[in-house]
């Protein structure tokens, strides 16, 4: 070892090995890049390779003096070489698009013997990186247009999907509930929306969200009976980075947090656990909530809409509900009624299911005979739209053609346990005696026999126009009209 020594020279030390490196890096980028230049402590262009010149001209310069010795943002658009020198940071890749071209750029600053930042070192690496960098640009694009989608159909999840014009039906009931969500949606306190399930308390929130002044915040659903308890805390308020074991890194934002500036739903507020209605209770009125893990309290601004199919009064009664928390939910109750309240609606909710169902299927318009669309509108319906809905689509899927009869219907209720309920008779006919004599003008004996005729269908479909104008026939349109130019019927309307 001794000998290899005195034979062998001795090696350079190390900050000659470095001032080597650094002059071969340099030398191996002014000969292979496409161009480089540099720029001093000012951010002033000092010097430029050969190479580079030959973007002068289309950078607007026909002489290098013109470029160099000039403040490097004046003659190079959109370079980041002043921000390299402000901040002693590199940009190692970067892409910089100037009069010249679409480049793949390096920006490193350089320093002296105390580590004070002297100048940068521009590099373009490729110039045409649409060709020599295609498989990475193509790459990127893709990747980016993932995220976008990703984020468009994020966004389009908090919007909400229904208006008002979605709850189907011009019943008195109907008409009564789509009056109460327009005056709950001109304010900005809490709306508790009562009834049984599927009677469309969902569709309402978001009717009454699209109809207020934070229609374009998001709209942020909970089902509360569908998260386990132990979750339901942080689904709410959110979770601290690394506030318990396997909890992620970066934390989590809770539903309150999420609703900032729109609408948060609170649906089956009535399964709420008795543990965590106090901090509900304590959110809805401080308007902030604490993470789970975390100290920091966080501000958010929504509006809260809860619903529910359970008696809360009752489970108030029983101590299973705080009464507190029940009285500020209860601010602006909204009672959405069954469809046995409101039979009048039921051949257009058919009408507008059998569209959607269809849709969804892929498959033709389904069409039900006028007296199926009776049987319908004479059921109980426990499960109101969602279990009408069912029974259509059953119904359809059974069904070798696009048109339905009570027979289809028939079995699908029998086999669901649906009870059938019969449809109201139609009305008598006057005796023969008390009939107005046959020597009359023919138009007044015709508008004697469409009376009754009209008599007898609403009569049948429990006063539905839609249903008698099927079982006439007719258009609704054309029901309408009849009955218009019929005074005595005008009332019944």
């Amino acid at each position: 070892m001794a000998a290899m020594t005195a034979e062998t020279p001795l090696p350079l030390d190390g900050q000659r090995i470095l001032e080597l490196a650094a002059r071969s890096m340099f030398d191996l980028f002014a000969n292979a890049s496409e161009g480089m230049l540099l720029v001093d402590r000012e951010a002033r262009v000092v010097w430029i390779n050969d190479q580079y010149k030959r973007f002068l001209p289309a950078l607007g310069f026909e002489r290098v003096e013109d470029f160099v010795g000039h403040p490097v943002a004046e003659v190079v658009q959109n370079t980041q070489m002043d921000r390299v020198i402000r901040t002693g940071k590199p940009i190692l890749i970067d892409l910089l698009t100037n009069k010249a071209g679409t480049f793949v750029v390096s920006r490193i600053p350089l320093r002296d013997e105390q580590g004070q930042v002297i100048g940068a070192l521009g590099i373009v690496l490729f110039d045409h990186p649409e060709t020599t960098l295609q498989p990475l640009i193509h790459k990127f694009a893709a990747l980016q247009r993932d995220l976008d989608d990703a984020k468009r159909e994020l966004a389009s999840q908090r919007k909400a999907k229904y208006t008002l014009a979605s709850f189907v039906g011009t019943s008195p009931a109907a008409v009564e509930v789509k009056r109460q969500a327009r005056r709950a949606a001109m304010s900005s306190s809490p709306v508790l929306l009562l009834g049984e399930t599927g009677t469309g308390k969902e569709l309402l929130a978001q009717a009454i969200h699209a109809a207020s002044s934070r229609a374009n915040g998001p709209m942020v659903s909970v089902n509360i009976a569908a998260v386990p308890d132990t979750l339901l805390e942080a689904e709410f308020f959110g979770v601290a980075p690394g506030a318990y074991t396997g909890a992620d890194r970066k934390g989590r934002e809770g539903k309150f947090k999420l609703a900032h500036g729109g609408t948060l739903f609170l649906d089956e507020i009535g399964d709420m656990p008795p543990a965590l209605q106090p901090k509900l209770l304590r959110a809805l009125q401080e308007g902030e909530i604490e993470p789970l893990g975390s100290n920091k309290v966080i501000r958010f601004d929504a509006r809260v809409i809860a619903a529910t199919s359970r008696d809360l009064g009752a489970l108030v009664r029983e101590g299973r509900f705080r009464e507190d928390l029940y009285y500020r939910l209860n601010v602006l109750p909204i009672k959405v009624p069954p469809l046995r309240e409101r039979r009048d609606d039921i051949p257009a909710l058919v009408e507008v299911l059998a569209e959607d169902i269809a849709t969804r299927n892929g498959t033709g318009p389904i069409e039900l005979s006028p007296d199926a669309i009776v049987m319908l509108t004479a059921q109980a319906w426990r499960g109101n739209t969602r279990e009408l809905r069912n029974v259509l689509e059953q119904a359809a899927m059974r069904s070798d053609s696009q048109h339905i009869d009570t027979k289809q219907l028939e079995e699908v209720l029998g086999e669901a346990g649906i009870e059938r309920l019969p449809p109201m008779p139609p009305a008598p006919r006057a005796p023969a005696a008390g009939q107005a004599p046959l020597l009359r003008p023919l138009a007044e004996q015709v508008a004697e026999l469409e009376k009754q005729a009209l008599h007898a269908a609403l009569a049948a479909t429990g006063g539905n126009k839609l249903a008698a104008a099927k079982l006439l026939g007719i258009s609704r349109a054309k029901l309408y009209e009849r009955l218009d130019s019929l005074s005595e019927y005008q009332t019944v309307a």
